[in-house]
């Protein structure tokens, strides 16, 4: 037995691989794929994925891709972290959103969320939300100088400010003990609302509150820089920070010119992001936000630890679905993992049921126990900067980060915020990247659990009592599940009204193992769009026997038909198959697949239209409700 020496390590044994020994050995993998033509830095680029704004996932980094040092925790320019400590000690701030308005029930769901777990309170309050003057029934029985309150006011934030204060000084709290933001954000609303009829007055309201909150509560943010109007807008993580760094620098002018020090008018600001699901994005967008954030405090004179940008992030209304609901649950446990890992100060995880109505007890427990799993069972908080020194995360951290400052210098060059929304530019370039990503939902590219994939047509909806209207008239509010949930609701609606969903026949040819990939592959597509597909059982009376998939389809009650099988069975029987369903009364005959060369041949049998991976199912699902009658 060969005794290892000591201290000499296992992998000195072994010669260190080289990067080209690594792309010689993908390019044998590509070449068995029947890639043929890509060798060295070409076989590394066709395992690349392209994101957004012009970022890359490459499939390896090394340590020759790690960018310049991030520097440490707590210390410029704060991609590690805005504390020393991060959140190991207390963890981060559990931040519920509470928008009933309805005082009396506000006030049991408030109780209930500080007695398990939440640590600070969010409060939509004014215009589509709770009543201003009722803030104090609200806040019955919490503790406000162990509770922050953060205020969501719209253009009543100034009374709503008011009517904290007086509370404050009511309960007798400290005034050095108060926390929380007050919640001003005037082109934040100017972007949500598209009205500047009051911009002007408002950002003299949130300077004036700063200067009081500086002079009196030293723990109170005056403004939020709410970055969520424009992720909910279908914005990218790029503009979405881009858009936040103009709006921030718009408020550093508007306190300074008030007064206000460089130092204090940054220690007045909050920024709030969406998490999402993509959970590396995630992470990289509140490292690169700091990093962004510490570049514009140093360029304005600001040192120490106002220069941190203090950070709330709240699970992603645009990835939310109303159908397969609890699916939420999985999409705000990766959002709610990358804001801690992304090192967010506070964290609001949205019920599984937002887009429901107003969300239930339940939804509001499962909301606060996902942060509690993360901080005390998954120890998520214990390490500072857990995806420091990642290449990955190091990597896209960076890239982000340069695409974002891009961004934000082209809404400099246009005037800053207020004159870019007011010109149009800001609107414009989110509805174009919104427009390609539609694109590759609508095409299955990008899918979405429970509704393009996977769906399940004898879910139960959820009834809830309708949330209060979100505030409108400007930047829209989209999600990705929209437009398959759009064809859904035709399908319930033809429900109602027939005591039958639209239906599809697939007329599987030949053995399972022939057929069942396609099968599998059509029935979930075509489902999506709430329509039900005849049992494959139903077919399978003979291989390929034409009179027999016709008598099946006849028998099915359904007037449009798809054909599933492989390549091999259409050349044998696809011809014979789809003249029989025509002839059986098919109104329209897909196929699963791509043609080939047997196209003008199948269309001549019959073959109206084919169905395949990337092929867009928003059009073909629209075209065959259509089809079959089912209103708009």
């Amino acid at each position: 037995m060969t005794v290892q020496p000591e201290g000499l390590p296992l992998a000195a044994e072994f010669p260190d691989a080289t990067r080209e020994q690594w792309q010689c050995l993908v390019e044998g993998v590509l070449r068995k794929s029947g890639v043929q033509d890509a060798s060295g830095v070409q076989a590394e680029e066709a395992l690349t994925t392209k994101l957004q704004d012009g970022l890359s996932a490459r499939p390896l980094y090394t340590a020759e891709d790690a960018p310049a040092d991030a520097g440490l925790p707590g210390f410029a320019p704060y991609v590690r972290g805005g504390r020393p400590h991060g959140s190991a000690v207390s963890g981060w701030d559990v931040r519920q959103r509470h928008a009933d308005p309805d005082a009396a029930r506000a006030n049991e769901a408030v109780l209930a969320d500080l007695e398990n777990g939440v640590t600070s309170l969010w409060l939509t309050v004014g215009d589509g939300g709770l009543p201003v003057a009722a803030l104090p029934a609200v806040l019955q029985g919490v503790y406000l100088d162990l509770a922050a309150v953060v205020l969501d006011a719209g253009a009543e934030f100034r009374p709503a400010a008011e009517q904290l204060f007086a509370l404050l000084a009511e309960r007798a709290v400290p005034a050095d003990v108060a926390s929380g933001n007050l919640g001003a954000d005037p082109l934040g609303l100017l972007a949500r609302t598209g009205d500047d009829s009051a911009t002007t007055a408002q950002l003299a309201e949130a300077a004036d509150l700063a200067a009081h909150c500086g002079r009196t509560y030293p723990n109170v943010r005056a403004l939020a820089v709410d970055a969520l109007v424009f992720h909910d807008a279908g914005a990218s993580a790029a503009q979405e920070l881009g858009c936040s760094l103009a709006a921030g620098v718009a408020y550093l002018r508007a306190l300074t010119a008030a007064g206000l020090t460089a130092e204090e008018a940054a220690g007045q600001l909050e920024f709030r992001y969406a998490a999402t699901e993509d959970q590396f994005l995630g992470i990289a967008k509140f490292r690169a936000a700091r990093r962004l954030w510490a570049r514009v405090a140093e360029v304005s004179g600001v040192t120490g630890p106002a220069a941190a940008q203090r950070q709330h992030a709240v699970t992603s209304s645009v990835m939310m679905t109303a159908r397969d609901p609890w699916v939420n649950m999985l999409r705000t446990t990766v959002a709610c993992l990358a804001a801690g890992v992304g090192g967010a100060d506070a964290v609001t995880v949205q019920p599984f049921d937002a887009e429901a109505g107003l969300s239930d007890a339940f939804a509001r427990r499962i909301a606060r126990n996902t942060q509690a799993i993360l901080l005390e069972e998954s120890n998520l908080a214990k390490v500072v900067d857990p995806a420091g020194g990642s290449w990955y995360v190091e990597a896209l951290t960076d890239e982000l980060a340069r695409a974002a400052w891009a961004f934000f210098q082209e809404i400099e060059r246009a005037g800053g915020l207020r004159a870019a929304l007011a010109s149009g530019l800001v609107g414009e370039r989110i509805a174009a990247t919104w427009a390609e990503r539609t694109a590759k939902i609508a095409k299955r590219r990008e899918p979405v659990t429970g509704v393009s994939e996977f769906p399940n047509l004898g879910e139960q909806p959820l009834v809830r009592e309708p949330a209060p209207a979100r505030r409108g008239g400007g930047l829209p509010q989209v999600r990705r599940a929209e437009a398959y949930e759009a064809l859904r609701d035709r399908s319930d609606a033809h429900l109602a009204a027939t005591g039958a969903r639209p239906k599809l026949f697939l007329a599987s040819i030949g053995t399972a193992a022939a057929h069942t990939a396609r099968t599998t592959f059509a029935a979930n597509l075509f489902q999506a769009g709430g329509i039900e597909t005849a049992s494959v059982e139903t077919a399978m009376t003979g291989p390929g026997d034409p009179a027999a998939l016709a008598e099946a389809f006849a028998a099915s009650g359904a007037t449009v038909a798809c054909l599933c099988s492989g390549d091999a069975q259409y050349a044998e029987h696809g011809e014979a198959v789809a003249k029989a369903l025509k002839t059986a009364g098919a109104a329209k005959v897909l196929l699963a697949g791509r043609p080939g060369e047997l196209r003008e041949a199948l269309e001549r049998a019959g073959v109206d239209a084919y169905v395949f991976a990337g092929c867009n199912a928003v059009e073909v699902l629209t075209s065959l409700l259509d089809e079959i009658g089912v209103a708009r």
